[in-house]
């Protein structure tokens, strides 16, 4: 008796440590994610002045089915009956997490700054979480605080110190794409269980890329296509492989395993992220004031993204 007594309680020990080591992922994921897509942002921003957004975007899902193409590819064939039951929902997801949120983001590239980019977007975990909330999730009163927390950080880091906005054309566009964005996630919530993670990122990749090519299209005839310089191609090559291939893998997998207003609240780390690569790439210098907000940031994500 006392032998099993024993087993019961090893049982539990052993399923409460397998999911603290999931939820540990899951965050690690979200926070590889969320730092990859910060460098997108001075990317976008780079390449707003040498490439029209929409160009822009569709070789960036050109070059992410390709990257991605070698790990994927058989997964889908095999999934092919499913991805065709399943293609709605899919085209869904496609259309706000692929289509939409990438092109928005490109296009407030050419009239706000990256900082800004990556703040505005800090926005959409608020989003996801209303989201959770409608579909019965709870959010218990420590995540609740945290998220509140991290978003007034992030409207006074927007607001330069003060409560009081002046937004751009770019930044109502980087308002659209959060939303977008956080319609995406909320939407991973619903995918079928079956489909295999790298077979739905094929897909909607290259969905992605069919949407836009219309769009790509006119824009080649009106605009013109675009010098390929090394600075463009390197840019390019990065939010192909890394901000799309790389971090909507790491994205997804997170929002499986910890659900998407968790994951969004990692993803507040984000304007921290983007004021780094200023410092480092650009030579920004972080005020005191903008050092209160990024704590007050930080100190939401640790409230937030723990059980």
């Amino acid at each position: 008796m006392a032998v099993t007594d024993r087993a019961r309680t090893v049982v539990p020990h052993t399923q409460q440590a397998g999911k603290k080591a999931a939820a540990g992922l899951g965050v690690l994921l979200a926070l590889v994610a969320t730092v990859v897509w910060s460098g997108s942002f001075v990317a976008t921003r780079g390449m707003a002045e040498t490439v029209p957004p929409v160009q822009a975007v569709f070789w960036r899902w050109v070059i992410a089915t390709a990257a991605i193409a070698p790990f994927a590819a058989r997964q889908a064939w095999r999934q092919r009956a499913l991805i065709r039951e399943h293609l709605r929902y899919i085209a869904l997801a496609t259309l706000f997490g692929v289509t939409l949120y990438n092109t928005l983001v490109h296009q407030a590239g050419l009239t706000t700054s990256a900082s800004n980019m990556g703040m505005i977007m800090a926005a959409s975990p608020v989003i996801m979480a209303l989201y959770a909330r409608i579909g019965g999730e709870r959010l218990g009163v420590r995540r609740t605080f945290g998220m509140l927390l991290a978003a007034f950080g992030v409207l006074l880091l927007v607001g330069d110190g003060s409560l009081g906005f002046d937004f751009a054309a770019g930044d109502l566009w980087m308002f659209g794409a959060a939303l977008s964005f956080a319609t995406y996630s909320a939407l991973l919530k619903r995918k079928p269980a079956e489909l295999g993670g790298l077979a739905f990122l094929i897909t909607t990749f290259v969905l992605g890329a069919l949407m836009l090519a219309p769009a790509y299209a006119v824009s080649v005839t009106v605009q013109g296509g675009f010098a390929l310089t090394p600075g463009t191609g390197g840019m390019l090559l990065y939010v192909g492989v890394m901000s799309s291939a790389v971090a909507f893998f790491a994205w997804n997998k997170a929002v499986s395993v910890i659900g998407a207003a968790r994951a969004g609240v990692v993803y507040y780390l984000q304007p921290v992220c983007v004021a780094g690569l200023g410092l480092l790439l650009l030579g920004e210098r972080t005020g005191p004031a903008e050092l209160l907000c990024m704590a007050l940031i930080l100190g939401g994500v640790a409230l937030g993204a723990r059980r």
